[in-house]
Order: structure tokens, then C-alpha cells, then sequence
């Protein structure tokens, strides 16, 4: 039995496991290593109001336009204004971030003036200002890397690394109640293959997002949508899962998995082109290649259909091969391994399935619609990325939240009773090992082409009724093999995969309009009566998403 049981071990889940007494015993799941998540990988940084040029109302601002007319503006002010003391926590926790230097190179390119801090701030697409704080191309991984320091540094603290929570245990499932409390959860170690019952009084979704739906994704393999499904099953609403960001610039290479070049390339000059030389984002957008994601990637993907081409090429070699060293370390290296200098040469870029704009309802303490279950960071919604996230406010958003959940919980703590309820162990009587595995990697392929063909940059009204068909079929499918055999990893992750896939098709069809990341060619104009109107998908009502104000 712990006070709380936070799934996940990003920059949300350290963050709010951090900011509880010590008093308190917690429990953290990691389904990989602790490190192996969507935070750990982040390159660009953590975007707040440092540099006594910059403003909140600039910061607001451009949030609410990258946002396309669907953030709740009271909470993107509330996430701004909490931007600076966000910072200030992770440089007291120790986060090594890059600092101005005297290289008048890189002196001329930020020209910010931020105080005693004295941060290097870079800037990045929908951003009028610099203010984004970087540990140079690393940032996710410095901040990470830190804050598991300081996790482990912690008595009341267990970690529980390749732990897989299966689902959430609530007193409405157990005992038929008509109050809905989350009391738990089951979780397979993938290491014994065994299932384990974690009693908490207050458990926490922090498991990142869901893009691993897609073929192609910049995140890595457990991006699977867990938090967002389980948390659907125990009573929670979801909202505005039809907005999928794809970021605009992944290296494309056959052998190339996952490899992100950030958009911070292009915030210090880094330009997108043709094979032919031909610099087009001027085109589309103004703002050229700093314009928001939403428009890059479709951009590059209208491009590459246009021309039948593969890829597009990001070019920043007009730098010096010191500059881009100093910046990008990690992004240059990785080209290298690739066979590409980009001191020299322009690398080929596509855009892949990079983060989940929706997911579980919260309120600005993060608190879900089941009592005693809390959910912060990528699996939420919380209303301050709208139709599309802008650059660099996702880290912000976890620290923010982290917080302010953890503040909540104290307070509830005080009156919250430890659950009499009596829990049931794990069942596996009914069911067997299964000689079919066959199943689980077919439908897998099937789920994420599907998804990648008819549910991606642009999406037509045939081509999401064909995806809904599909994962009707594949969900029944799929729900027959969990009844009959024992659960693995494998298994537990398709099944939250393909939930999740119908909730983003569901959400897809039921907006008659193209906003922000959701482009439909039936639709291709946004609908003015739909501006703050969100999807809402909700539990205990299996018809389709309804649009709420």
C-alpha cells in the first residue's frame, strides 16, 4: 500500500514525486528503464518568459494562435505565468542548462538579455521571442537525468523499473458502486511475467502520449497510449484526440528509427528545401520555416506528394561547423552516424507522428473525473495546446502540472481514508499461454499502416470511414485474444493502441472542419461556429464524440 502510485516516469511523474513530503510513500512504474520516455529524448527545450524583452502577453499569445482558436486561455496563462518558476525549480534541482559564453558567434544570434541566470535562449516555430531554454541539444535528456538523481536520492521513494500497468482497479468495477473511485492498479513485471496488485490512495497517469499509433514516429517504442486508455476505461472522459502533431523534420534514412532533428535547427537559421535547391515554406506560411508544426509538416508532406518525392532537405551548412558543434552536438553526431554532414550538406527530412495534442480531462490540478486518480503531462488534456502544441510548451506543461497536482493531493490527503475495500488478486485461471503470437504482430503492422494511410497529415471522409472499419475489426479481434490468453507486454500495449486508434478516428469524423492539426480535404476550410469548441469522447456514452463548448 502506498499514498500514491504514479504510472510513468517522465518529467511529470519525477516532477510531481519530487514536489510531495517526504512523509508520503510512493510508488513510480517505468515500463522500460526509468529514463526510456518521450522526456529523455526531447532535443529542443522548455519554453518561458526569461529575457526582459519577451512578455507573458507574448508568450500567451503566441500559444493561443499556435493553438488555432481551441486553447482555454485561462489555462495558458496560468502554465506562462508559472514558466519562470518552472525554470528556477529545475536549475535548483540541478539541470545543466546551456548558458550565454563571449563567442560573438553565438553571441549575435540571441542577443538575450535574461538576468542572473544568464540562460542561452533559442527560438522555435510559433515563437515571436526567444525563450526557450536549452541543455544545448539535450535538453530532455539533462532534465531527466537530473530529476532521476533526485528521485533515487529519496527514501520515500520506490522505483519500479519493466513494470506495465495492465488497468486501473476502481471501486465502481470492483463492487458495482455508482461513486467511482481509483483504489489501484494491476502491473506485470516483464522481467518474472508476473501480475502484482499496487494499492494506492491516490494514483497518478503520467504515461506520455499515444504516437506510436502511427508507422512513423519521432517517439520512442512506448509512446503506446497506455495512461490515455486505461484511464478511458475506468470512467474518463477524453477530449481532442483528433489533433495528432507530426513533427515537420525526422531524418529520413531507411536505418534511421525515431531520430528527431529539433526544431531549434531551423530557429537558428536552418532552412527547409527542394532537391532542386528551391527554399518553399515562404509559400505556405509568412513566417516561412518558423511557422507553427502543423503547417511545416503539411507543407513538406504536400510537397513530397506534389513531386513523388521521398523526402525534403533542412539545410543550416550557411553555419559554421564551430556553431553547429556548439548547438546541436547530438543532432550533428547522429547525422554523421547517417553518412550526412550537416556543416556541409543539407540532410533529408519527413515529418513523423510526433505528439498527442489530447487525451484524459483534467482540471487545472490535474484531478480526472474518477476520484482519487490524478493524470498529468502528454496523456492529458488540460486545454493549452488546442488544435497544436506549440514548440517547446510540453516540458513546461509537465513541470507545471507536476506541481500543482502534488499540491492537490497533499491537501487531500489530509481527509482521504485508506480504501476498505478488498481487492481481488490478479485471475488467470481462465485463460492460457498463447501458441498464436502471430496475432499480436499481424495486427500491430495492420493498426499503425492503416492509421499512417488514412488517419495522418491530411484525411479525407472515405479515408476515415475505411479506418474505422478496420479498427472495429481489429478490436474485437483483439479483445477475444485478451479474454483467452495470459497478458504480456506486447499484448497489453496493442490492446490501449487500438482503443486509442479509435478514439483519434472517432474524434477525426465527428470535426467538420480542417483546424490546426486536423486537415480533412472534404473540410478544408475551419468552421468559425466550431472556435473553442472541443471533441469530447466520453465513456458512458459508446455513441460518437459530441462537440462541447
Amino acid at each position: 500500500m502506498h499514498d500514491v502510485l504514479i504510472i510513468g516516469s517522465g518529467a511529470a511523474g519525477l516532477t510531481l514525486a519530487l514536489s510531495l513530503p517526504k512523509t508520503m510513500s510512493i510508488a513510480v512504474l517505468s515500463k522500460e528503464k526509468l529514463y526510456e520516455g518521450s522526456t529523455y529524448y526531447a532535443q529542443g527545450g522548455i519554453s518561458a518568459v526569461l529575457d526582459e524583452s519577451d512578455s507573458f502577453e507574448s508568450h500567451i499569445a503566441d500559444t493561443l494562435d499556435s493553438g488555432a482558436g481551441l486553447c482555454d486561455e485561462e489555462v495558458v496563462r496560468f502554465v506562462v505565468e508559472k514558466g519562470p518558476e518552472a525554470i528556477d525549480w529545475l536549475i535548483k534541482a540541478g539541470v545543466p542548462f546551456t548558458r550565454e559564453n563571449t563567442n560573438n558567434e553565438h553571441k549575435d544570434s540571441s542577443s538575450n538579455n535574461n538576468g542572473s541566470n544568464n540562460l542561452h535562449l533559442t527560438r522555435e516555430g510559433g515563437h515571436s521571442n526567444r525563450r526557450v531554454a536549452h541543455a544545448a541539444d539535450a535538453s530532455g535528456r539533462a532534465i531527466e537525468t537530473t530529476l532521476i538523481s533526485a528521485v533515487k536520492a529519496r527514501n520515500n521513494i520506490e522505483l519500479f523499473e519493466h513494470h506495465i500497468a495492465i488497468d486501473l482497479i476502481t471501486s465502481r468495477k470492483l463492487q458495482q458502486q455508482r461513486d467511482n473511485r481509483c483504489i489501484g492498479a494491476y502491473v506485470l513485471d516483464r522481467h518474472s511475467e508476473k501480475v502484482s496488485t499496487f494499492e494506492a490512495k491516490f494514483t497518478v497517469i503520467a504515461t506520455g502520449g499515444a504516437s506510436k499509433v502511427y508507422l512513423y514516429t519521432s517517439n520512442p517504442d512506448g509512446a503506446s497510449g497506455d495512461g490515455i486508455a486505461m484511464g478511458w476505461r475506468a470512467g474518463c472522459r477524453v477530449a481532442n484526440m483528433e489533433f495528432m502533431q507530426f513533427h515537420p523534420t525526422c531524418l529520413y534514412h531507411p536505418h534511421a528509427k525515431s531520430n528527431l532533428i529539433t526544431e531549434a535547427v531551423r530557429g537558428e537559421g536552418g532552412r527547409l528545401m527542394l532537391p532542386d535547391g528551391t527554399y518553399f515554406m515562404e509559400q505556405f506560411d509568412p513566417r516561412g520555416d518558423l511557422a507553427p508544426r502543423d503547417i511545416v509538416a503539411r507543407s513538406i508532406d504536400h510537397e513530397m506528394k506534389r513531386l513523388g518525392i521521398d523526402s525534403v532537405f533542412l539545410d543550416i551548412s550557411h553555419k559554421s561547423e564551430a556553431f553547429i558543434l556548439e548547438h546541436f552536438p547530438n543532432v550533428y553526431a547522429m547525422c554523421r552516424k547517417f553518412g550526412y554532414d550537416m556543416s556541409k550538406e543539407p540532410v533529408p527530412v519527413v515529418p513523423a507522428a510526433h505528439y498527442t495534442c489530447g487525451g484524459l480531462m483534467v482540471n487545472e490540478h490535474g484531478h480526472t473525473d474518477v476520484d482519487g486518480l490524478y493524470a498529468i503531462g502528454e496523456t492529458t488534456f488540460t486545454g493549452l495546446h488546442g488544435a497544436n502544441r506549440m514548440a517547446s510548451n510540453s516540458l513546461l506543461e509537465c513541470v507545471v502540472y507536476g506541481q500543482a497536482s502534488a499540491l492537490d493531493i497533499i491537501e487531500q490527503h489530509k481527509n482521504t481514508p485508506t480504501s476498505n475495500i478488498n481487492i481481488p488478486a490478479w485471475d488467470e485461471s481462465r485463460v492460457t499461454d498463447s501458441d498464436e503470437r502471430v496475432v499480436i504482430n499481424h495486427n500491430w503492422n495492420e493498426l499503425r499502416s492503416f492509421m499512417w494511410d488514412y488517419v495522418g497529415i491530411v484525411r479525407t471522409d472515405k479515408r476515415l470511414q475505411r479506418a474505422r472499419n478496420r479498427i472495429e475489426m481489429l478490436l474485437n479481434e483483439i479483445d477475444e485474444y485478451y479474454s483467452n490468453f495470459r497478458v504480456s507486454s506486447d499484448l497489453i500495449e496493442l490492446r490501449n493502441l487500438a482503443e486509442v486508434a479509435r478514439m483519434i478516428i472517432r474524434s477525426a469524423q465527428s470535426r467538420k472542419e480542417s483546424r490546426g492539426l486536423q486537415y480533412n480535404l472534404d473540410y478544408p476550410k475551419a468552421d468559425p461556429s466550431l472556435e473553442k469548441v472541443n471533441t469530447v469522447l466520453d465513456p458512458l456514452r459508446r455513441s460518437n464524440a459530441t462537440l462541447n463548448d
